[in-house]
This record gives structure tokens, sequence and C-alpha cells, in this order.
């Protein structure tokens, strides 16, 4: 599938803009402040749902605006041309109250879980650096991005398990306090074990995946930090856990570390990368994620408006400014298999047999 056009109506930095993209790759280029990641943030909102910044949807509608649109025409490998849109609210337009945020397919209002999914991207831009040098926490949500996107069975499972835990940390609590009796664990003891299998087998097999990756960019390995919950594990932790009055094992636990071959030895690339390593480290991780998505959803019920061998549309943020030329080349070969959309604050970075091929946005 490929992004067409996108128009953007009091997004951002856009008050009333239209963009329109080669269906192989497009260019943007402008100074910094001048909204090009802005318009890679619209089409990942078109494709997930959801911001890759704000935390809340009012921060992406325009200073002083009630609402804000964003609508993007979508053509999958047979041809078909379909309309995605997104509506933005802060809750409240012309004195009325109204949804925060509306989907539509074609002008027809679609539950998020329906429309998630007629236009897929993968997004690497500089705050990806995050998975590397950040928390735990920060590499979990990574996984939960990649997987509940294109896994509705992993979705679910995590939402049912993110529920279980929290009640289950208030009867935790409620045992260390009150002295409740330990029976109230048994129908969350179940629903987590149940949940967090599901979780851990589904980020296990996308690690898997992301190891047997050819090696782009230097040999890069990820290693799972697997907090297995099962019936021993919770007996085995029964009495540390009342203490504490949280649940200390399972997937919400969950970490992993990315490795690089320095020095004939596999080192911590948080610990021991620089910073250019992390970053060509983060985009092999990025690649390798590209070729998960492109193979989960190669089947043959696609979503409405989609195809089977439709691959994601690869967004990328600035990514020459910190690449050395062999690193620039080396990206212009590995990346012409699906539609790409690429931002640049400097043309000259872009190698000039690549720059007289593509399409070119400027800002």
């Amino acid at each position: 599938m490929v992004i067409k056009s996108i128009n953007l109506q009091n997004f951002r930095s856009y008050q009333e803009k239209e963009f329109k993209f080669s269906s192989q790759m497009t260019l943007v280029v402008g100074p910094n402040a001048s909204g090009k990641t802005n318009l890679l943030e619209a089409i990942h909102l078109l494709a997930t749902g959801r911001s890759l910044r704000a935390q809340i949807e009012v921060e992406m509608i325009y200073y002083g605006q009630e609402l804000a649109r964003v609508a993007g025409e979508i053509k999958s490998q047979n041809d078909e041309k379909n309309e995605l849109e997104i509506v933005l609210t802060s809750g409240e337009v012309a004195g009325e109250k109204v949804a925060k945020k509306r989907y539509l397919f074609n002008g027809v209002a679609k539950r998020m879980v329906d429309f998630v999914g007629n236009l897929r991207s993968v997004y690497f831009g500089p705050e990806d650096l995050e998975i590397v040098v950040d928390s735990p926490s920060t590499r979990r949500d990574y996984l939960d991005s990649v997987l509940e996107a294109i896994d509705r069975e992993y979705h679910r499972a995590n939402l049912s398990y993110q529920k279980g835990l929290r009640q289950r940390n208030k009867l935790l609590e409620q045992i260390r306090d009150e002295g409740r009796p330990r029976s109230i664990l048994f129908f969350w003891n179940k629903l987590l074990l149940e949940n967090g299998e599901k979780i851990s087998q589904k980020r296990e097999e996308f690690i898997e995946f992301i190891n047997q990756q050819p090696q782009h960019f230097g040999e890069l390995q990820i290693r799972y930090d697997k907090s297995l919950i099962s019936p021993q594990r919770l007996t085995e932790y029964a009495e540390a856990e009342i203490s504490a009055g949280m649940t200390l094992i399972g997937p919400h636990r969950d970490d992993f570390q990315m490795e690089i071959k320095k020095e004939k030895k596999m080192r911590n690339l948080h610990q021991f990368g620089s910073r250019g390593e992390q970053r060509t480290a983060v985009f092999s991780l990025k690649l390798a994620e590209l070729e998960f998505v492109a193979e989960k959803t190669d089947d043959p019920s696609p979503p409405v408006g989609g195809s089977e061998q439709d691959r994601p549309v690869l967004l990328l943020d600035d990514i020459f400014s910190e690449l050395d030329q062999e690193h620039r080349k080396r990206l212009l070969e590995v990346i012409p298999k699906q539609q790409t959309i690429i931002t640049t604050t400097d043309i000259r970075l872009v190698e000039p047999a690549y720059r007289e091929k593509v399409a070119m946005v400027k800002l």
C-alpha cells in the first residue's frame, strides 16, 4: 500500500496544507522547525491512530482552534483508492460536547480497532535512541507498540493483563494492610498467567525474528530479559509480593538489551556504544521491525482497502544528519522495497545519483 496524498487542517504547525507523495521515495526538505516531523507524525497517526509525541490529543491541534483534521488518500496494490481521516478535538466544538477523536474510512465512522491497519507505517526518528538509553518501560512500550499494531490477540491480552495487574496490586495491599485472605487472588492469578504467557510468547517471537535478520549496519543482537510468570514462581514470590504490595514477576517487568559486536565480543550498546553506533543499531532494529510487520500482515484477509504483500510505509526523520557517507549510501541501498518518506535539512546529504530519482517536497 502507498499513501498518495495527505491533507492537514489545523494540525500542529499547519493550518491548511496538502502534500503529495511518490509511490517510491519522497524527500521532504526544509530547515529545522519547518514542520517536517509534524508531517511524518500525521502519516503515522493515520496508520496507528496514535501520536508519535503528544500525551493528549489536544496537543496536536493548532493553537486556538477547536478541531484538527488529518485526511489521507491511500492506494492498495490492486489500485483501489480509499480515504482515511482522523478528526481531533478538545472534547468541545461550538459549545457542544463531542468525541475527542473520530476515525473515518471513506467518510464512514469506524472504531479505532477497525480503522488501524488500513495503512501501516514504521517510523524512525532521533527520539528512538531512547529505546537504547531509557528505562525498561520504554523498551516494553516499544514492543507493545509494534505488536499491538499488527496483532489483535496481543492487544486484547495486554489490555486484560494490565487491568488484572492493577486489580491484583490493590488486593495485595489489602492482604498486607487489612489481613484479607490470599484466596482473593485466585481469579487474578489465573488472568495474569493466561495473558502473561501470550504476551511473553509474542514478544519472544518478535525478538527472535530480529536476531535472524540480515545485518546491514553491523552485528546487532537482542537479548530478551524475560520475567517469567508461572504458578511456581507466584508461589515462590508470594510473601515478597504481599510485603511489597505489588506484583513482582510477569511481562510488566520484562526488558531487553541491545548488543553489538565490538572488539570481537558482544557488548551492551547502552554501556559501550557510541552515539553513532546506537543510532545505526536502532535503525537496524527498525529495518527488522519493517520486515516483521510486512511478514505478519501478508495474509489473505487484509484490512479494508489493503491487499496481499502490502509493505508498510517507511518514515525516516532526519536520519542523514548523523550518518557518515558510507552509511548514508548503504541506507539508500536497503530501503527501496517500499514507499519511503525521508526528511532532511540538507539536500546535499543525499547522494547526487538519488536526487534525480526521487520526488521532493520543499518546506
